[in-house]
Order: C-alpha cells, then structure tokens, then sequence
C-alpha cells in the first residue's frame, strides 16, 4: 500500500503534493455541523407515515385521533396538498414523483401523511394514530413482467398509460453489429443481473425548513448534493421566487448519490413551516433511508461478444432492462435516460458496437440514483468485463493476455468510441502491465495451478465436505475500465434544463488571503484541500491560506453539485479558470507596481518579476495590498483582484484502471475471502496523492461489497428485505484486505490542469474484478457464471449446480 506519511512541513511544495486535509481537525474534535446539529428557536420535528403495503388503492385517511395529540400541531396528507398544487412534484429525470400518496401507494415505505408536534418522539407516536384503510392491489416487483400484458399498471394516474414502459434508449450501430457478428468465429452470449445495491450513507437525508412569514423567505438546511439544483426545483414546485429560497447543505455525512434528489420529506417540512410559521425538521432513521430513498443499479443484462478464434475482439451488444421503481427518480442527463452505458465498448478497440435499454416501473421504491458511479458506468464495465472473461473461457484465453490482445493503444488517443464519445487520453497497457508486475501473475497462476492439480488428485468429494488445510480454490480476476466523468458539456447535457456546467468565485483579501466559492458540494471528498491547492498551484497562494465555501446558495456561484466523480473535472476546471484570471489580473497591478510593461513581466509561482531582473518583483501578497490600495491602476482597470467564471467541459474526462484481485473459496461453504486486491488507477493530474489514496481505498471496499454481500431484495408481496443493517450487509475492514495500489500519469489535454477525476473509478472496477476472481475459482466445477452478490449460499449453489440458493 501506497505511504501515506507526510514530508516535513518545509518540504512541502505550495501547489498539488501530499498534504493533511483541512477540513479533518472539526471532524476528529467532533465540531462537525450536520443537518441534525441545527436547532432552532420553536422548532417542531416532522414525521412521516409511511404505507406498509407495496401496491393498494387508499380508501380514506382518518386524521382526527392524531390531531388530537396535545403534542401534535398539524398533520397533513395527499389531499392538502393536492388543494395547493403541490401533491406531485417533478424529479431529477423529468419524471413526476407524488410528494403524499393521494390516489394510491406504489411501493412499500410510499409516503402517506406527514405529522408535525413539539419533538421528534411525539410525531412519531403520532403516526400511529392515523388510521388509513388499503384496498390491495397485485403486485410487481419482476421487471420482466413489467410489459407482460396482465402485469399490473403501476402508473395509471398518467393519462392513457397502458403499460409500464418509461423509455427505449438505443446507442452505436445494430446493422454494423449484425455484419460483424456474421462473419466472427465466435460468438459467446451471457445474461447477468446488477442487482439492486443502496448507497447506504452514514448519515441519513434530512432537513430543516425555515419559512419566514414576514419576508417571505425559506431558509432550508438540507442533507443535499447539489443546493443550487434543489433551490431551482423548490422555486418551480413551492411557486416561491428563487431569489428569497436559500438552501444550505451543511457538512454531509456521505453522500454516494443518495442525496442528490428531492424528497417528499423536504417538501412537507416545507409546508409545515409554511403552516405553522415555525422551523421544522425532519430526519430519516435508518429504516426509512434503506426502504424508501433512492435504489441504484437493477439491470437485467444480456451481453454478446463477437471474436476471432485467436481472440481478437470484433464486437459487442446488449439488451439491458432497466428496474426504475415506482417513480423514475434517476439523476441522468435528459438525452441519456440510460446514463453513460454508452461505455459498454470498454477499454478495447472494436469494430462495432451496439445496445438498447428500456426502463420499466415497478412496485419498488424509485431507483435509478447514480451511486457511486458515473450515471450507469458501473453496471457498463460490470458487463464488458463479465463477457471478456466469458470469451476467454470458451476460448482458453489467459483473461490477461486477452485484455492486453485488444486494450487500445496510446498512439489512437483521442479514440471515438463505437457509440460516438471521444476518450481524451490514456496508456492502457502500461496500467496493466503495472497492475500484473504488482500482483505476481505469472506466480500466481503457477501457484493456482499447483493447488487445482492437489484438488483434483483429493476428488471433488473430499474437497466439498469441508476445504480442509490446503483445500481452498484460487482464484485470480482482472478487470480494466474505462470511466467517463465531468458532466456537462452543456450542449450535450442538462438535467431539468439546467446546464451542467460550474461556477467559481474567487476573491483576493487585501492581505494576500483568499476566498474561494465553488457550487460543487463536498460529502467526504476533501474538496476544502484539493481546491485550495489547485488556487495554491496557480497563485502560490500557501493552502492553507485559502478558505473554500461551498454548500450555501446565497454564498456560491450557480451549479449542478456533486454526483458523477464530476467535482474536480468541472468545478476544478472552474477552480483554475478563475485562479488564472485573477493571476492576470494580478499581472496589470504588478506592472503598474513595479513601472514596468505587463508584457515585459514573468511568473514564478507566487510572484511576479520583471525579465532580466528577478530582483524587481512583487508577491501575490503584495500585489494584493497594492490593488486595494492606492497604487495607480491603468484607466479601465478596477481594483481588486476578485473574480468568477462559469465552466462549462468540452468534453468528459476518462480516467481509467487496471485491476487484480485473488481470492480463496472455501468449497466446504462457499465463503470468499479476497487475499489480495491490486489496484492501479490513472487519473490524470494527480492533486493530493492521500486523498486519491482514500477515495480508492473507500470505493474498493464498496466494490467488495456490492460483489459479495449487497443486496436490496423483495418478497412476491413487495416487502422490502433490505431494511436493516442486519438484513443489508456492508463491508467492514475484516472483509477486506490491505489494498495495494499503483498509479499511472496521462493528464487530460482539456482540462486546464490535466485532471480527470477518481471519486467513483474504484467502485466501476473493483465489482468485475472481485466477480471474475471468484468465478475463476470455481472453474474447476464448470461454473461460467452467477450473479452478484457472491454469498456464500450462492457460491455454493453454482459450485453444486444451481442458479440459485437453496431456500
């Protein structure tokens, strides 16, 4: 594993390099603030009730007892807020999602009345003073009979629906495919499943509302990724004028995609304030979040590849259907329903692409959020790098030696992909040369290959019955991604109509200090450090000196937040745009300082000199004292050095990586033990090798989750499986190992300083990695395939034969 040690304070460079995270001292004191650290005066607390039924038409609700609490100031329900216009809202993917159930509920967990009382204890024991009467109604939860003709419609409030089809998306060319597919040697087809995993932060969502009657502004504290999207949504749902909503978004204990939505629970405390003319809060328990937030992933996949018989990749397609749940609460872009699964193509140079997703209702909660991944490049790479190593079973091909047989080449760089998006940069088989060199391939397989010879010679038999010492099978997975990342551009991209692009503001104190406010929202990733390096980087400003704002509508410039790994492609590039406008700036005061040309003036981080003469200069410091002062500045020029621009990406950004992993199986019960994990990853520029270090160790330990423990599932009648730590299994540090990781430098030519983003490639290529790796072990029993999560009751039902468990 990579050192994580600092270098002595003076050694430090004043830029990008290895430093402490700024903003961890009020975290390990615990002064964090979060959305339930705000306490108001006169603050009542909100609570939802929820319905314990999956699909069922609402008879009546009766109120009456719960308003009667003498704790209980107000309760409301559908049809309140339907007499205000407010009883379905609009998501993130132009979809519309009922704020209180009116008409019905949709899936287990649905929203069905909102009670407000003097404490959080009181609302809650309030909720059982609701008494409403269900009529049930059948059940889907099997996306596959989502269009079968009896399947019942989960929709019918939209006019004319008949079935519960969202939308049929297709990309890159089906003619070019069935040509290719004609003439290849081989063919290898597998359907998979990328079940349906939850981002299960650690705090959960949240807010506190505020609506101030007298000047007839919302104050509202939010568990919220992205607080500039949240305050448009608010404005056109609420009919409040934009300017008078202000949303904070505190520090935030996780986010992964599971708060860039809008809740129900956000709206209804809203009206409640409205109502009562008092703050109110309400906060999830851990139940709620599990149950009835945003879901990821869910995609039945069917996936081809087309070869030669020496393994030369000719093409690829898929037919995915997509479970959105009840409500298609997804954060993709507007053109792209589907999010990037353009990816599928992978990292390999073929010639034909093509793939068609449709998405379906369901009687589950709302699912399509982008967790932890770049709008559906998880469950992409997921499937290109399941069928490689499909391909290289039916043709006895070293998984490796056919990864690096058809990986692209560092001089066919910038590569248009076969569904038209241009990878910028990358040296594909130096990632993966690194990442085998690291791990000891060669010796691995030799290893393996001595243990599955002692398995033969024991028998099968001997090995089932309990995998005594030496009885483990090996295995060894590879996997190489391709990420894409940095949504926009904006002629490309928008959710809602709003662009994706980001702004920066960035203000110089007469001391030299600065300012910088950025519209992305950090939830863990370091932003208060990496960007003030990136402004240190550009102005020689030391890091420390920066104060970086971000969550605050009334203090940040407009932008679409954080999802997507989109931080540092976008509101990074914005980080350095406005730096170097502000650096110019600079320039005109320093000649104007210095009685010199501007022209005739050089940059060394953190001053400026005249040519020939470094003795003649002026620190950024120095220079920011003479702009608020009185040195005569060219006619036109104001004072100051303060500056904003807005960013909007030419382009993605294409981080990528080579993963190995080595697992152990026991053949007695099927359970994996991952070994080792090797993981070397390119992500461009690299600002802060540690915090690199932990977002990749974070979204490698999520990997190994979602491939062997993870799981959102539902019984026939829609009851939700998953709705507790004990039912929804995440990793801890004893399921995983010690990650060794390796990286490789090719910046993005873009992106003003080259960097292409790593907040989600960890989690796009560890699940293929772990998978194959377990698969691999099970080659001695035939076993092709089985489909995530890898528990031990499933290892051992593919090991014995079955698709499935035994119940």
């Amino acid at each position: 594993m990579a050192s994580t040690e600092l270098p002595p304070q003076e050694e430090r460079p004043i830029g990008f390099g290895r430093m402490l995270r700024k903003e961890d001292p009020r975290f390990i004191r615990g002064r964090g603030r979060y959305v339930d650290d705000i306490q108001l005066p006169g603050m009542l607390h909100g609570a939802i009730l929820r319905s314990p039924l999956a699909h069922a038409r609402i008879a009546s609700i009766d109120t009456a007892a719960a308003m009667a609490h003498p704790k209980v100031h107000a309760v409301i329900t559908g049809k309140d807020l339907e007499a205000q216009g407010l009883a379905w809202m609009p998501t993130l993917s132009a979809d519309v999602c009922a704020v209180l159930a009116t008409d019905k509920v949709r899936f287990q967990g649905q929203e069905v009345a909102f009670v407000v009382a003097d404490d959080r204890y009181s609302a809650r024991d309030a909720l059982e003073l609701i008494d409403v009467e269900y009529e049930p109604l059948p059940v889907l939860v099997d996306a596959k009979k989502a269009l079968d003709p009896d399947a019942p419609i989960i929709r019918d409030e939209i006019e004319g629906r008949t079935d519960n089809h969202i939308f049929d998306w297709e990309s890159g060319d089906a003619a070019a495919c069935d040509e290719v597919f004609a003439r290849a040697d081989v063919v290898v087809a597998q359907d998979m499943l990328y079940p349906r995993v939850h981002p299960a932060p650690m705090e959960t969502c949240g807010c506190v509302a505020d609506y101030d009657r007298v000047e007839g502004r919302l104050t509202l504290w939010e568990t919220s990724q992205a607080p500039h999207a949240h305050r448009t949504l608010f404005a056109l749902v609420a009919g409040l004028p934009e300017e008078r909503i202000r949303v904070v978004s505190p520090d935030i204990g996780g986010g992964f995609g599971n708060k860039v939505g809008i809740y129900p629970g956000y709206v209804c405390a809203t009206v409640a304030s409205i109502v009562t003319g008092k703050p109110v809060k309400w906060m999830e328990d851990r139940t709620e979040n599990l149950v009835s937030t945003s879901f990821a992933r869910d995609y039945h996949m069917r996936g081809e590849i087309a070869a030669t018989k020496d393994g030369k990749i000719l093409g690829i397609r898929t037919r995915v259907l997509a479970d959105h749940g009840a409500f298609n609460t997804t954060a993709q872009p507007t053109k792209y329903p589907a999010g990037f699964f353009h990816i599928f193509t992978g990292s390999y140079d073929i010639e034909a692409a093509h793939c068609k997703v449709t998405g379906v209702y369901t009687n589950k909660a709302g699912g399509g959020v982008a967790y932890a991944c770049s709008f559906r490049v998880t469950e992409a790479v997921y499937l290109v790098e399941r069928m490689v190593d499909v391909l290289a079973a039916e043709l006895g091909m070293d998984p490796a030696e056919l990864r690096m047989k058809n990986l692209l080449k560092p001089e066919q760089f910038p590569y248009e992909n076969k569904t038209g998006w241009v990878y910028d940069s990358g040296d594909y088989p130096t990632a993966l040369r690194m990442a085998l060199d690291m791990v000891g391939y060669d010796e691995l397989r030799r290893e393996q290959a001595e243990k599955r010879r002692a398995h033969a010679e024991r028998g099968s038999g001997d090995g089932a019955a309990g995998g005594g010492a030496g009885g483990e099978l090996m295995g060894i997975g590879v996997a190489f991604f391709t990420e894409t990342v940095g949504a926009g551009p904006r002629k490309h991209m928008d959710i809602v109509g709003l662009g994706m692009s980001d702004g920066a503001e960035l203000r110089i104190h007469p001391t030299g200090k600065a300012q910088l406010g950025i519209s992305c929202q950090t939830q863990g990733q370091g932003h208060e450090t990496t960007f003030a390096q990136i402004v240190a980087e550009e102005l020689g400003i030391p890091p420390e000196d920066v104060e970086v704002v971000h969550g605050d509508t009334d203090r940040t410039p407009f932008g679409l937040g954080t999802y997507g790994s989109r931080s540092t492609p976008v509101s990074g590039a914005a980080t350095a745009v406005v730096a170097r406008k502000v650096r110019e700036r600079a320039r005109i005061v320093a000649a104007a300082m210095l009685e010199a040309s501007a022209d005739d003036l050089e940059w060394e981080k953190g001053r400026f000199f005249v040519k020939g003469d470094p003795s003649r200069g002026a620190t950024i410091q120095e220079i920011a004292m003479g702009a608020h002062g009185t040195v005569e500045l060219p006619e036109g020029i104001e004072p100051g050095l303060d500056a904003e621009t807005v960013y909007d990406p030419p382009n993605l950004t294409f981080p990528f990586g080579a993963y190995v992993c080595v697992v152990d199986v026991d053949p007695g019960t099927g359970v994996v033990k991952v070994r080792r994990f090797v993981a070397v990853d390119d992500c461009g520029t690299r600002i802060n090798p540690m915090i690199i270090e932990g977002q990749i160790h974070g979204g490698l330990t999520d990997g190994v989750g979602m491939a062997l423990m993870q799981l959102i599932s539902f019984d026939e009648e829609g009851n939700c499986l998953g709705g507790s730590f004990m039912d929804y299994l995440v990793p801890t540090a004893l399921e995983v190992p010690e990650w060794e990781t390796g990286h490789t430098v090719t910046p993005s030519p873009h992106h003003p300083i080259g960097a292409k983003g790593i907040g989600e490639s960890a989690t796009v290529g560890s699940p293929p990695a772990v998978v194959n790796a377990v698969i691999d072990a099970l080659e001695p029993y035939g076993v092709r395939h089985a489909d995530m999560p890898l528990t031990p009751a499933r290892v051992w039902a593919a090991m014995q034969g079955r698709a499935e468990p035994p119940a």
